[in-house]
């Protein structure tokens, strides 16, 4: 394979991590995959004209190039950071002209206000900080986020959520390239995880799930999460929350931001990643546990909701 031209934008406010994470999956691909002679990725920055910017923190950053003399690279990575409020117009502008003609493009975290304004992500699935998902959602009402995701991948464009899944993506990208192998070279030498699923949440159910303002359906959320094995259904829950079935699912939806159905399933399927991580069970305890009954049934849910299987999960993150 010839190698890759990765160009990542850079502007005043820029998030490091954002530049600095992708750039050392590239740049470091080369040692897996051949010779320094003829690296896989040649990572360049670029600016509006080409001059300094001040990174979120203080760090000063110097590109290699004017964004206006580079030639269309095969990735293309726009960082977020809180300079994206104030991203200039030209950029946009650039990005509108330019990105259409761009093999892959990615954005990390927040950078995903720039593609959109742009009017990259019109149509299209994305995710951003699960701190700004709403508001992308409300500025640009044509995307649909995906609040839960740390990536997703729609088409030639990429969208990544808080500032470390920039790595993530990077490593999916080099993957999709060279294979699981130089994927996991990488992983380990940068001392990171192999890869994390794209669908992985960004948060757990317990921090990102709301807190009833009720004391039953509080009490019901507690209860659930600490006796996974028991029956969750839909009316055992509402009995013991006193309300009737249909009283329990409305106040349940309204006041926890998910359906009981769909708050029991997270919290198993959460439960059941922690102990495959965690712990030397096997997978039929783990998923009796859980609350899942049969090995074949956990297997089902983590596909479905994570496209990867109980086994592969825990060899990859144990």
């Amino acid at each position: 394979m010839r190698t890759q031209q990765v160009l990542v934008t850079l502007f005043d406010g820029v998030q490091p991590l954002d530049v600095a994470g992708p750039l050392d999956v590239f740049s470091t691909a080369w040692r897996f995959t051949g010779s320094a002679s003829k690296p896989p990725y040649v990572v360049r920055t670029a600016s509006l004209g080409g001059a300094a910017v001040r990174s979120a923190g203080g760090l000063r950053l110097v590109p290699d190039l004017d964004l206006n003399d580079v030639q269309d690279p095969d990735i293309l990575l726009v960082p977020g950071g809180p300079g994206v409020a104030d991203i200039d117009d030209r950029m946009v502008t650039w990005l509108r002209e330019r990105a259409p003609d761009v093999k892959r493009v990615v954005s990390v975290c927040t950078g995903a206000f720039v593609l959109a304004a742009a009017g990259l992500l019109d149509g299209r699935r994305a995710t951003t900080h699960w701190e700004s998902c709403d508001y992308l959602a409300k500025m640009y009402p044509q995307i649909t986020v995906d609040p839960n995701s740390i990536f997703v991948r729609d088409g030639s464009i990429s969208t990544s959520a808080g500032v470390t899944t920039g790595v993530d993506l990077a490593l999916a990208l080099v993957e999709e390239d060279f294979g699981r192998a130089v994927a996991h070279e990488i992983a380990r030498l940068l001392v990171v995880f192999l890869r994390r699923p794209g669908n992985q949440a960004q948060f757990s159910v317990q921090l990102s799930a709301q807190i009833a303002r009720s004391d039953p359906l509080r009490e019901v959320q507690y209860w659930a999460v600490a006796n996974l094995a028991s029956d969750l259904s839909v009316p055992a829950l509402a009995q013991r929350a006193g309300l009737s079935t249909r009283q329990f699912a409305r106040a349940f939806a309204e006041q926890v931001g998910v359906t009981p159905g769909r708050y029991v399933d997270l919290i198993r399927l959460e439960a059941a990643q922690r102990m495959l991580t965690d712990t030397r069970d096997g997978v039929t305890r783990i998923a009796r546990q859980c609350g899942y009954g049969t090995p074949e049934a956990m297997r089902r849910a983590f596909m479905r909701e994570l496209d990867i299987s109980p086994t592969e999960y825990r060899r990859t993150f144990a």
